[in-house]
């Protein structure tokens, strides 16, 4: 278990980060036109999971954005947002902000992954969402870097994923 804040007050989340190191969890995401996803759909190429709780947020919403922009400049590697959202949330909000470089994911399907990358919010308002972290996951399947955001009202360190890659 891992705590994180929101505003200074502190929450818990059902585990921790997967280990840098270690195999990545597989997982069943959904997109935008009701697909899964899973891990092995990105084999071969780096992976970048931006995990936010909602999008309906302004610091989610600047993470996403950040996110696709960073994605414009890697090409070889694949880029997805990850959130509790809905499919049709997350493709309106693409559309009205203009983020096209990443795939939007949606754990309504399958609580599995909140569970298994460890940032399922336990209690406080929150609870049920995602923590806000990043996991990169290499063309093999391997965690080669996370980040779990220690406030959920503050942006991920892009400097530090950036080198990541």
């Amino acid at each position: 278990m891992a705590t994180i804040t929101l505003k200074g007050s502190p929450f818990q989340t059902c585990g921790e980060l997967p280990q840098t190191g270690a195999s990545a969890p597989e997982f069943r995401l959904v997109d935008g036109e009701l697909q899964d996803h899973r891990l092995a759909d990105f084999g071969g190429q780096p992976l970048v999971l931006n995990i936010v709780p909602s999008l309906d947020t302004p610091v989610c919403s600047a993470s996403a954005k950040q996110f696709s922009q960073l994605a414009a400049t890697h090409p070889q590697v694949r880029f997805a947002t990850v959130s509790a959202d809905l499919p049709f949330a997350q493709q309106r909000f693409c559309t009205s902000e203009g983020v096209d470089n990443v795939v939007m994911l949606s754990t309504m399907r399958d609580g599995a992954f909140q569970r298994d990358y460890g940032v399922r919010i336990e209690n406080g308002p929150m609870e049920g969402l995602c923590a806000r972290a990043v996991v990169v996951i290499d063309g093999q399947g391997q965690v080669t870097y996370t980040q779990l955001v220690p406030e959920i009202a503050q942006e991920p360190d892009y400097d530090d994923v950036q080198r990541a890659l």
